[in-house]
């Protein structure tokens, strides 16, 4: 009689098999239970609206709600600005759809229904008037990018996207 091998285990096991899941879920925007006891990482919900606790003639002031979440995973809602080329590694994600890009020569004319995504790769981009779901990990606070010169005040980093 023939024996299967012994299934793996071990916690380093469980921790590689728990970032894998987890990884295929937040790509596929599925939520998911915890694995091999160890908690789901699951990304907080952050609306436009939550983004400023004011916007006046001095500038923006961020959200208590965004200064706690910079550095974690949040989940956005919105519009992807049409792209400068046709496949790149980041867009800008809009409240509202628009028919021209948003970036501005510095972060005192940012808008506040804008956030800059950042992707893992470069990605061939869905029409500007499709609502999509982006997942990244929140940065807070101004920020110049070395290749193309943008400016921005919010970014999603290592982030991915899906039609909603």
């Amino acid at each position: 009689m023939l024996s299967s091998p012994p299934a793996p285990t071990g916690a380093g096991f469980c921790r590689r098999r728990a970032f894998l899941i987890g990884s295929a879920r937040l790509l596929l925007g599925a939520g998911g239970a915890s694995l091999c006891g160890l908690p789901a990482a699951a990304a907080t919900r952050l609306d436009f609206d939550e983004l400023y606790a004011k916007v006046t003639v001095l500038g923006l002031t961020f959200s208590d709600k965004v200064k706690s979440l910079n550095g974690r995973e949040v989940t956005m809602r919105g519009f992807m600005a049409p792209p400068l080329k046709a496949e790149a590694n980041f867009f800008v994600l809009t409240e509202i759809p628009m028919s021209i890009c948003p970036f501005c020569s510095s972060d005192s004319d940012w808008p506040d229904n804008i956030v800059v995504v950042y992707l893992d790769r470069a990605q061939t981009f869905v029409q500007a008037n499709a609502p999509i779901d982006v997942t990244g990990r929140l940065e807070v606070g101004s920020w110049t990018d070395p290749q193309t010169g943008f400016v921005s005040l919010l970014r999603l980093v290592g982030a991915a996207f899906r039609a909603v």
